[in-house]
């Protein structure tokens, strides 16, 4: 039992003090081992008054081993299911001990480590900014099958233990303490052990402090059973919402609200059998490898650093000049001085810059009146940003992004006007989301320090940076890059040059698929549908009309001029109907008065009619399962050509940036890991057939029939 140390003081209380052999507290064999003895030798222990669970590591427990679950398929089904049962057996003893038993939180306790504290007759937190408390598993694609789902509906009742659970929210110990999710805090991690003895010491005659609510005679789930009439709006209302939010894509949530609705009804021991028996059908499916894979290890594998240069020093930026003032630009601003960085934000003219900085002089007021910020701390974000309208006061910025439109020679003018402006190690970046940055970096007097740093709109609310590496990026600027992505808490993926990029390039091939729909005949209301169907957050034609026709076209006309308008597909059909729509109609898209839709004062919207008129027609039939397939396939095959030619420096950056980035649909686990889990074999099938019926676009890439070849996925 070395990894549990087991103290017993002179009053009877047990403190078992989880402490293994990991850098965490985790759910494995050796867990299994020692909770096994633990157990034994608790339930055997004369003269036992109380028990006390506590952690030596800085993290209370941190839950399941995913390295594990990843790995899972039918053929272990019967296997995980009694291991978990094992797992939950031990919880089930420790509710049946005849004494208190108490979590004492000194850190996070997620997933498992709440499992755990749920198990316990009371739980005391550590009242501080390290800990979090709660069930975030379904945001990976399973969901608490260790008993989270049941006992948390049992303690606090389903709508507020499923607004929990299918948010993966994670509490702070005050919300999760007025959630209902623990009993008390303590302010000093001192305090938290003596607190613990002293809780079960004044209960030491309270039979109700050994026994589970859920175990009392005649106890009632808070807010009433599923079939109450008083939940009878919920019960019907909750699943409709949840599809419309999920699209049917995401099991784990299905299966979470199914099994939060019976736990309201069942008894304990069925309901725990209950979520063990659908867990193995969640774990051992596509869903939940593509989610564990993306959203764990692949997420942390690029925020730990894995794309940042070794041996660079760390870099944060001081000093940071915005030139253009506009959508991009005054968001930039806004994260940057939220991250306690000095800004200064240059436009052509004081008021055009004024105007820029009023963006996040809104955002804070809005803070400030919700009670997310003190009117102090908006007025140090305010003043940390000094719009301007003079060259000059950029002297001394040891990084300065230009975010102007995306026009070569514009660009190119402004880096000759104020990279002399720049610190002695200072970096340039450009936040194009098209143009090669290698060729923009020939306007610049050092090309090694100039790197892209591609933000996403709006800058405040897309937690994903694409950071491109010019052919003579050196490592300094693109860990200058990195470190500056870091410091204003986003998340970067990083790429090799090209024209646009991995993102842009990708995402293009998602508006170009449903213009084909378009032209073919398809019913745009149609398409549009099937694009959310497949998980994408709108369909082609609205994405289109909410990025603007009228920049499609620009950015068409600048490759123009360049002569790559058709390096990587035929773009004819998208300049056809651009063409149609601007030339024709005068519609350049939603900020420039309609597009493909009609807007109007409520809000509301519809297909501008005369799309009807120019493409639709009546006798065109396309199956929706190739509706579905072309407008996913266009964007994979693009991703895996992006991987097979060298755009894209790792898997990890392919499916991270495809998610956060794109919008690609979060069950697929990025556009990459998609083929993993659909088959090599089934998914060159697929392409054959996609390339036959409606053409070459759809061939499948080679790095596929590689991967088919020796069997390895695409990690």
């Amino acid at each position: 039992m070395g990894v549990f140390n087991y103290e017993k003081d002179n009053q009877g209380i047990v403190t078992v003090t989880m402490d293994m052999s990991g850098p965490v507290n985790a759910i494995n064999a050796e867990y299994n081992d020692a909770m096994d003895e633990t157990v034994q030798r608790l339930e055997s222990e004369e003269g036992l008054t109380g028990v006390i669970f506590a952690s030596a590591k800085k993290v209370f427990f941190a839950g399941a081993d995913l390295n594990e679950l990843v790995l899972m398929d039918e053929s272990g089904s019967e296997e995980l299911f009694a291991n978990g049962e094992f797992i939950k057996g031990h919880f089930r003893r420790l509710e049946k001990l005849p004494v208190p038993v108490v979590a004492a939180i000194n850190g996070a306790a997620l997933g498992g480590g709440y499992e755990l504290s749920l198990a316990c007759n009371h739980r005391i937190a550590f009242n501080h900014k390290s800990v979090q408390i709660g069930l975030p598993e379904c945001a990976i694609g399973v969901y608490p099958a260790g008993g989270g789902v049941v006992r948390l509906t049992k303690l606090i009742g389903v709508e507020k233990a499923l607004d929990i659970i299918l948010k993966s929210q994670r509490l702070t110990p005050e919300k999760a303490l007025a959630g209902g999710l623990i009993d008390e805090v303590v302010e000093s991690i001192d305090d938290l052990l003596p607190r613990a003895k002293a809780w079960i010491s004044e209960n030491t005659d309270n039979k109700e402090a050994t026994a589970q609510p859920w175990d009392r005679k005649g106890y009632k789930v808070p807010g009433g059973a599923i079939n109450s009439p008083r939940n009878a709006q919920f019960a019907a209302m909750a699943p409709t919402m949840l599809h419309k939010q999920t699209r049917g894509l995401m099991p784990q949530m299905t299966a979470a609200m199914d099994i939060a609705f019976q736990s309201t009804v069942l008894d304990i021991d069925t309901m725990l059998r209950v979520e063990g028996r659908e867990f193995i059908k969640v774990v051992t499916g596509p869903v939940a490898k593509n989610m564990i894979t993306a959203f764990f290890f692949q997420l942390n594998k690029i925020n730990g650093g894995a794309s940042r240069p070794s041996g660079v020093e760390k870099n944060p930026t001081r000093k940071l000049g915005i030139l253009g003032a506009g959508m991009m630009g005054q968001g930039i601003a806004y994260v940057a001085a939220r991250a306690g960085i000095e800004v200064v934000l240059k436009d052509m003219t004081q008021e055009a810059a004024d105007k820029g900085k009023s963006y996040s002089e809104g955002l804070v007021a809005k803070a400030v009146k919700r009670g997310k910020m003190f009117q102090s701390q908006a007025d140090s974000l305010l003043g940390l940003i000094t719009p301007t309208a003079k060259d000059e006061d950029l002297q001394g910025c040891d990084l300065i992004i230009e975010a102007v439109f995306e026009n070569i020679e514009l660009k190119n003018k402004i880096i000759g006007n104020t990279e002399k402006y720049l610190s002695d190690d200072g970096f340039w970046g450009s936040n194009t989301s098209t143009l090669p940055i290698t060729e923009l970096a020939k306007a610049a007097s050092k090309p090694a320090n100039f790197v892209g740093i591609h933000f996403f709109s709006p800058v405040d609310k897309m937690p994903l940076i694409e950071i491109i590496v010019g052919d003579k990026t050196s490592d300094e600027a693109l860990a200058k890059a990195f470190d500056f992505t870091q410091q204003i808490r986003k998340t970067p993926i990083v790429v090799n040059d090209s024209l646009g990029f991995f993102t842009s390039r990708t995402f293009g091939t998602y508006l170009d698929e449903g213009l084909q729909l378009l032209t073919e005949g398809v019913h745009p209301v149609k398409i549009d549908n099937m694009g959310k169907a497949i998980g994408m957050p709108v369909g082609p034609l609205q994405v289109g009309d909410e990025t603007s026709l009228e920049l499609a076209r620009k950015a068409g006309e600048t490759w123009a001029a360049m002569g790559v308008e058709d390096k990587w597909s035929d773009g004819t059909v998208t300049r056809r109907v651009i063409k149609d729509m601007i030339d024709g109609h005068g519609r350049g898209g939603r900020h420039h008065g309609g597009g493909y839709y009609e807007y109007h004062a409520d809000g509301s919207k519809n297909i501008w009619p005369g799309l009807y008129d120019l493409y639709y027609k009546e006798d065109t039939h396309v199956p929706d399962e190739d509706v579905k397939d072309r407008l996913m396939f266009r964007q994979v095959i693009e991703a895996l050509k992006c991987l097979q030619t060298g755009v894209l420096r790792s898997v990890a950056d392919g499916n991270i940036g495809s998610i956060m980035g794109i919008g690609a649909p979060a069950h697929t686990g990025g556009l990459i890991q998609y083929v993993n889990t659909y088959g090599f074999d089934k998914f060159i099938i697929r392409c054959d057939e996609l390339a036959a019926t409606y053409g070459e676009r759809f061939e499948c890439p080679e790095i596929v029939k590689k991967h088919t070849k020796s069997g390895q996925l695409m990690l």
